[in-house]
């Protein structure tokens, strides 16, 4: 994995790295070693998958406190729209957003 961008405070935009040959492809979709490089101490509890037909809007989803979760997303086939916005009070990006294809 590498770091591409950290557009807003508390936010890291990774690409995976492919190892290929003939046969086809293998990458690490999580590594626990990559995340502490990243100063990032977070337990990894959950993994979860969804399939979107096509023109699908997902919700908008917001945590604090004991609900809090950090996101993983990938998209394994098509488009993801992925559209962060800073709303902690207190945080030096607050108000900004990122998105990404």
């Amino acid at each position: 994995m590498k770091k591409i961008v950290e557009p807003m405070q508390g936010l890291i935009v990774v690409e995976p790295t492919l190892f290929g040959d003939e046969r086809g492809w293998f990458m690490e979709s999580f590594s626990k070693k990559f995340w502490q490089s990243q100063q990032v101490e977070r337990e990894f509890v959950q993994d979860n998958r969804s399939f979107s037909k096509y023109g699908t809007l997902r919700g908008l989803h917001f945590q604090i406190g004991e609900a809090a979760q950090a996101k993983l997303v990938t998209c394994l086939k098509g488009e993801v729209l992925d559209i962060v916005v800073d709303l902690r009070k207190n945080s030096l990006t607050r108000g900004q957003s990122f998105s990404q294809l």
